[in-house]
């Protein structure tokens, strides 16, 4: 017969030195588990004689819950012990400032329009700016766009409502041009502007959206020509992207506003899944160029005999893709701050030529 004092002296001790709940776990089942010693002393009961059951089952019952009732105390001890030791080692010390949260950044469009126009005022240039909303004369007429232009269509321009007394249909402008327009009759030669700004068109997919941004830039003086054109440029294109020097090229194209009139490339190499700038044996074309139409300076009150110049448009969105790796324009517009926290910059680190743009 099984000593009932013993084995609960044993139970008892085994439950006291129980380190973790699994232990003290692993004891209840080799008490009170379907095999358990005292399961085994409750089966056994069968066995015995009507008198031997009435003696021995209230001590096996007793047995079994003060067992019960160690397991539970010392489980509730060992749970408390665990939960003080993880408060200890997880505790946030309150009494330290919280760590600094960066609140806001700097759109990468608006970094690199900060750093086209710092570039260009090292060059000399004047930052000037116009409405968003232009009338058919300033955005296509002094323009030299004739008539029949697919600029002027519905398929490629935002028009207004025609205004009801004179029947005006004004135009969200589709270039900054109109500021070039503006400031030469505005304005006496010599003139040397950059036009940052807003512009609308009816585009949408990877690379082109209906509202985005350019920088044109115009200079008007006696004696202008290409090659101060092509020097501008080519500084500007190395500064703006860091470049000890820039391998470029100028390729005939058409602009109403300018002629001759070119596309500037640059050499790139697209191998291996990456665009890399100034190497290679590609050329990337950046932006439009040429020397201002003679219709343009007579429409803006200015004698081509005596004036001459040239004017320059690029996308800053697309600029900002080319310098920092973004390769999809339409997360630039969608205005999600996990975005904005990957690319943004921080508003209190200003461009500046002699230290570094970005």
């Amino acid at each position: 017969m099984t000593d009932l004092n013993q084995l609960e002296l044993d139970l008892i001790n085994a439950i006291g030195a129980a380190e973790s709940v699994t232990g003290l776990e692993d004891i209840r089942v080799a008490a009170l588990g379907k095999s358990g010693s005292i399961s085994g002393l409750l089966k056994g009961m069968g066995a015995l004689s009507p008198d031997e059951r009435r003696e021995q089952g209230p001590k096996i019952n007793g047995l079994r819950d003060r067992v019960s009732a160690a397991l539970a105390a010392r489980k509730a001890e060992l749970e408390a012990a665990e939960l003080d030791a993880r408060l200890l080692a997880e505790r946030i010390d309150l009494t330290l400032p919280a760590r600094p949260r960066r609140k806001g950044g700097v759109h990468p469009t608006m970094q690199a329009m900060d750093e086209i126009i710092a570039v260009f005022a090292e060059m000399g240039f004047a930052v000037a700016e116009g409405p968003d909303i232009e009338d058919d004369f300033h955005n296509f007429t002094a323009l030299n766009f004739p008539p029949k232009h697919p600029a002027r269509e519905l398929h490629d321009t935002f028009f207004l409502k025609a205004d009801p007394e004179t029947g005006e249909r004004k135009v969200l402008r589709t270039h900054t041009s109109p500021v070039q327009v503006r400031t030469m009759m505005s304005e006496k030669p010599p003139i040397r502007i950059i036009a940052p700004g807003r512009t609308f068109r009816k585009d949408s997919d990877a690379t082109h959206t209906p509202m985005f941004h350019q920088v044109e830039g115009l200079v008007i003086d006696r004696a202008i020509h290409m090659g101060h054109l092509k020097w501008t440029l080519e500084t500007f294109v190395a500064r703006y992207f860091e470049l000890s020097g820039v391998h470029a090229r100028f390729r005939p194209h058409h602009f109403p506003f300018t002629e001759p009139s070119a596309e500037m490339d640059i050499r790139c190499d697209r191998s291996g899944g990456t665009l890399k700038l100034n190497e290679g044996d590609d050329w990337m074309e950046i932006l439009g160029c040429g020397m201002v139409h003679p219709n343009v300076l007579r429409n803006c009150g200015l004698d081509p005999d005596e004036w001459q110049g040239f004017a320059f448009g690029m996308g800053v969105d697309r600029l900002a893709m080319l310098k920092y790796g973004i390769t999809d324009l339409r997360p630039m517009f969608e205005a999600d701050t996990r975005w904005l926290a990957h690319y943004g910059f921080s508003p209190f680190v200003a461009p500046n030529p002699a230290s570094g743009l970005s």
